[in-house]
């Protein structure tokens, strides 16, 4: 086993590992930049290596700071997290090139994947459903436009390097194809410094699921089943839950049997995520694969809740050389979870990420709730990374009764110093589309600006309850403190000396 873990990582998602490697024994080491010298994670660690300045390029994107961070630290280990370097191969050669474990697939599955033409004619070798597209050798205007003609208007055209929908361009007619081609290239070449590009037929208003998978280095290889992701804001998921509301026990066997077949033909280890497109309901609907997130995702809790698995402890033994503890007939899911993903973020103004200290910060707690935070009162968020402070999570025999869990505990959440989304998330849960299960990834695209208008100008109850607790307490702690002086000998006694 795995005996001291570098979490390659901050804010949350780094608590949530620590907490799984306290439960198996596995020490810990932390890292942080000069801006998260006191932040949470640090101090919960069993050691921190301070590894570079604010911004990610000098710390947390720095693969050799981080690795003479692992020696220093004494760590046989590394977990990449989300994020940063978690899906970058250089960075796990390098893990190996310094006799470190990398917790998570080999180098090669990435690099498979790291290509969405590459993984597209890897998966349909496989037999995984694809959406209808092509990738041209040719890349000029005229060859593009002409593969876009035999795909099929509507289409999108996509950068084949990228990812979170940058340079993606939906087209409707062969007349606006140029326009939208060349914004494509500009925005594919800025970002990724590749411009090459592909062509999808576009599903009209799909679902967003995914599929958990996990494989061991023994030859095993599993589904856990599905998450919906559909509740997204220009491709960031905001809601995620599970079960996907939409499938029938046959189109989650299939769209199951899919995912292990993706994870076998990149030659995958430990956890991952295949992604799919599902397009209508019921046993008539289709799916087509998206693309793979090589790593542990965000929003991993909803699986854990509907499966009682720990997934961190999975990758760690996993990593650790151990066969999966579980095989695919012993897997079930049961009742429903809903995650809220808890943004330092004004709705109001056009979801601008907000920055500053924390001045007071409670999180609900309750049955079925559960809160992966990565701060504290006093934590100052940074504008030099994401700006998600926590993810709620709650779990309930029923999606109705998981709505309404999610609904109350957001209602008793309090954040004061910075303003959050939380308000948006109310509108959102609330909302008669999410109510019927009847959503899309353009949904919250399309009625953001109407949910955002609606947030109530009152303060929140939960806001004003956790001012006044901070009040009395704070009341309370100064007249202790005066009690406390009252009886000091070393003020109230007279010409003491020692």
């Amino acid at each position: 086993m795995i005996k001291r873990l570098l979490i390659a990582n901050r804010g949350e998602i780094a608590r949530r590992i620590i907490r799984a490697c306290r439960e198996l024994g596995v020490e810990t080491v932390a890292v942080y930049s000069d801006a998260d010298a006191k932040s949470p994670h640090v101090a919960e660690a069993d050691q921190a290596v301070h590894i570079g300045a604010a911004a990610a390029r000098f710390s947390y994107l720095n693969i050799e700071a981080i690795i003479e961070a692992a020696h220093a630290g004494h760590a046989d280990a590394v977990h990449p997290g989300y994020g940063f370097l978690s899906e970058r191969a250089p960075f796990v050669r390098a893990c190996e090139s310094a006799g470190l474990i990398f917790v998570g697939p080999p180098a090669s599955a990435l690099e498979k994947m790291g290509s969405k033409t590459g993984a597209r004619a890897l998966m349909a070798g496989a037999k995984v459903p694809v959406v209808p597209g092509e990738t041209p050798d040719d890349q000029s205007d005229e060859a593009l436009k002409a593969a876009a003609e035999r795909v099929g208007f509507p289409v999108l055209i996509k950068p084949a390097a990228g990812g979170g929908g940058i340079g993606m361009k939906a087209v409707r007619d062969a007349a606006s194809f140029g326009e939208a081609l060349a914004a494509a290239r500009r925005e594919a070449n800025a970002a990724f410094g590749n411009d090459t590009l592909y062509v999808e037929r576009l599903i009209e208003q799909p679902r967003h699921v995914e599929i958990q998978v996990f494989a061991d280095s023994h030859g095993n290889t599993v589904h856990v089943f599905e998450r919906e992701c559909s509740a997204q804001r220009r491709h960031q998921k905001v809601v995620e839950e599970s079960p996907c509301a939409a499938l029938s026990p046959a189109v989650r066997q299939r769209m199951g049997v899919a995912a292990v077949a993706a994870a076998r033909a990149v030659g995958y280890v430990n956890a991952g995520t295949c992604e799919f497109l599902l397009e209508g309901s019921g046993d008539s609907a289709n799916f087509y694969f998206l693309e793979m997130n090589t790593r542990l995702q965000v929003e991993h809790p909803v699986t854990e809740c509907v499966t009682g698995i720990d997934l961190v402890h999975v990758q760690l033994r996993v990593a650790s050389g151990e066969p999966l503890p579980f095989t695919q007939g012993g897997l079930s899911q049961r009742g429903h979870a809903i995650e809220c993903r808890i943004y330092a973020e004004d709705p109001s103004q056009g979801f601008i990420p907000q920055a500053g200290p924390i001045l007071l910060y409670s999180e609900p707690q309750g049955p079925g709730i559960r809160v992966d935070s990565g701060v504290k009162s006093g934590t100052d968020v940074s504008v030099h990374y994401d700006p998600l402070l926590a993810k709620l999570i709650v779990h309930a025999p029923t999606r109705e009764a998981a709505r309404r869990r999610a609904i109350t505990a957001l209602g008793e959440y309090a954040i004061l110093g910075i303003r959050t989304n939380i308000p948006f998330l109310l509108q959102i849960l609330d909302h008669p589309q999410f109510v019927k299960a009847a959503i899309d990834t353009g949904f919250l695209d399309r009625e953001s600006a109407a949910l955002a208008a609606a947030i109530p100008t009152t303060i929140p109850t939960a806001v004003l309850a956790a001012v006044e607790a901070h009040r009395s307490g704070a009341s309370a702690r100064a007249a202790e403190a005066m009690d406390d002086q009252a009886i000091d000998p070393f003020t109230t006694l007279r010409g003491w000396r020692g």
